[in-house]
This record gives structure tokens, sequence and C-alpha cells, in this order.
């Protein structure tokens, strides 16, 4: 009886090693195809998504994120099979890498990444500097306040906010804006590219922003209840900028 226990156990025991390894695995190490998860999954998910393939960031590799890796491959004139080979995740990796000094900065939010919590407020990592910290602050006092056009650009203490609004609220919260800014305004605001921790996006139509891997967006409130999600969207026709030394 014992000896069968111990069977048990031990086949328990491995069968959870490929989970394990699946999670653990480090990024371009394996072959990712339909039915890999890991964190290495999520930062190729990542990596598409920001060099224009839609792709939720779940590390869960999927039908989505197989079309994702299928499109990539046609446009770089590879075998289109939708499963991506150690050699593609480091071409799409430099892709998504706007200089070779900017490759680790891609890659810091994979690892430092604010959190939702059971409120569906967002929660800062402990790493971040206290200008994301207050941003995030800031972010949480209107998250749940409906979608009010033309909200925030008034007063900073307003019923509701539109997309803008809630953006420079939050910044306005870090000390990083002085004056509420329209959605063409943050076109041309900060520094040009993807900061390490916070990016704005923005057109002529809408704005929000990435903060600490979160993304802080009046859209997100149909799915979410709130400004918050862990979503990714494409950043196709956006100009995306940054605080400086954020």
């Amino acid at each position: 009886m014992q000896s069968t226990l111990r069977t048990g156990v031990a086949v328990a025991a491995l069968a959870l090693i490929p989970a394990a390894d699946a999670a653990a695995a480090s990024y371009g190490s394996r072959t990712l195809r339909e039915g890999s998860n890991g964190s290495d999954v999520k930062r190729l998910q990542r990596y598409l998504d920001r060099v224009g393939y839609d792709t939720s960031a779940d590390g869960i590799f999927g039908p989505a994120t197989a079309r994702s890796v299928r499109s990539f491959e046609t446009d770089e004139d590879r075998r289109a099979n939708g499963a991506a080979t150690r050699f593609e995740q480091r071409l799409v990796r430099a892709r998504a890498a706007t200089a070779p000094v900017e490759e680790e900065a891609v890659e810091t939010p994979a690892t430092e990444e604010a959190y939702i919590d059971e409120s569906g407020l967002a929660v800062a990592p402990a790493s971040a500097p206290p200008e994301v910290h207050a941003i995030i602050a800031a972010g949480n006092e209107i998250a749940t306040k409906p979608y009010k056009y033309g909200g925030g650009h008034g007063k900073w203490n307003d019923t509701g906010y539109d997309c803008s609004g809630s953006m420079s609220y939050a910044l306005h919260g870090a000390g990083l804006l002085d004056t509420p800014l329209d959605s063409t305004g943050f076109m041309s605001w900060g520094e040009r590219g993807r900061g390490e921790w916070v990016t704005t996006y923005a057109h002529g139509g809408h704005g929000y922003m990435v903060v600490a891997g979160l993304r802080f967006d009046t859209s997100a409130r149909k799915a979410t209840g709130n400004r918050w999600s862990d979503q990714m969207r494409s950043p196709s026709g956006y100009t995306i900028r940054h605080p400086e030394g954020l």
C-alpha cells in the first residue's frame, strides 16, 4: 500500500514538471507553438503586439497568437506555419526594439509589472520609481468614474473624464503635467518612443497610456468596469511618446 502511494506521488510530481519548465523557460530557449504557455510566450506576445500584430499578452499560445506568428512569418518571407522558432523569437524581439541599446528596456516590464488587484485597481511594483507609484495612485482615484466628453479639462476634480482627461489627471498626480492636454496635445508631449515605465499613445481622436505593463484607457471600462486593463491593444496609427526619464 505504501509503495503504491509513493508511486502515485512520484507520478504526480513528474506530471508537474512540464508546467514548471514552461513557466520558467527563458525567452528564445524553445520553439513556441499552440499549447505552449509561460513567461516566454507572454514576452513573445508583447513583442508581436509592439510591431503591429494585435496580440493579447496572456502567456497562453492559442489560435490568435498562432495567427499573429503566421502574419509575422509571412512578412519576413519565412515559412508561415504559426510556430515561433528560437530564431524567429529573436527576430521579432529585434524588430520590436528601436535600437540595440533599448532592447533591455523592452524586456524589463516583463519581469517588473504592475498588477490589478481583486477590487480592479492597479498595484505598482515595489521597484518602480516614485513617479510611477504616484501615476498609479492618481489613476486609481478616477479609475471607476464614468466617461465624460471634455471631463478633466476644465478642472482637475471632475464628475467624469474623457481619454486625454484621464491621462492628464494621472500624470498630474505625479507632478508631470501642469495643464490638461487633449489627445492631439499628447502627440507632441514628452520624448519620442516607448518609455521604460510609462508610454503614451495618441492620435487625433483617442489617447491612452501603458504604466508598468498595465493599460490605462477609457475604452477598457467596457470590459473591466474601470480604466485599468492588462490586455494590450495595437499601437498602429498612434504617436508613441513617454515622460522624460520614465
